[in-house]
């Protein structure tokens, strides 16, 4: 197992993997992961498995305190030096769950984001993944104004 950022060459297999964990009208494009890549890379945690993309994390940084759907169509808004690294994403393939994999990643994601100095974590999540998330330590405010993909969403913060 391997966890490292990803580079451009990732494209096709972020691309592939978001495809399997999410419905079309959630799931980023290539042509949206090929902008993010571009604009922060090195906000994404990949999980490789015998070299194959399993599982990975991604989001960018900004000083914008809530996470907006606007957020996941623009990357150039990406701040490296935001307060806040948002989470848009929390992908691992279907017959690869229940492994720890998303939980590795998001450690991994908490720790760079507390030695960047952010001020915490921002995403958003379905109801029944409230739980989960809170073992990491975010906290839910409520019901989201995001709209992505017609899905009511939580929003949940982990603050340093």
């Amino acid at each position: 197992m391997e966890i490292r950022n990803a580079t451009t060459e990732d494209l096709h297999a972020i691309a592939a993997v978001e495809a399997a964990c999410f419905p079309a009208a959630e799931a980023a494009t290539a042509e949206e992961f090929a902008g993010r890549l571009a604009h922060y890379a090195s906000h994404f945690w990949l999980l490789l498995e015998q070299g194959k993309l399993v599982a990975f994390v991604d989001g960018f940084c900004t000083d914008t305190p809530d996470l907006t759907d606007e957020m996941y169509a623009d990357a150039a808004l990406h701040d490296e030096n935001g307060a806040w690294q948002m989470i848009f994403g929390v992908n691992t393939l279907p017959g690869c769950r229940r492994r720890g994999y998303a939980g590795l990643l998001l450690q991994r994601a908490i720790a760079d984001a507390r030695a960047q100095g952010r001020k915490g974590l921002v995403l958003t999540c379905k109801e029944k993944l409230l739980y989960y998330y809170a073992k990491f330590g975010f906290v839910n405010e409520g019901v989201s104004a995001s709209t992505h993909g017609g899905v009511v969403w939580y929003q949940m913060r982990l603050r340093f």
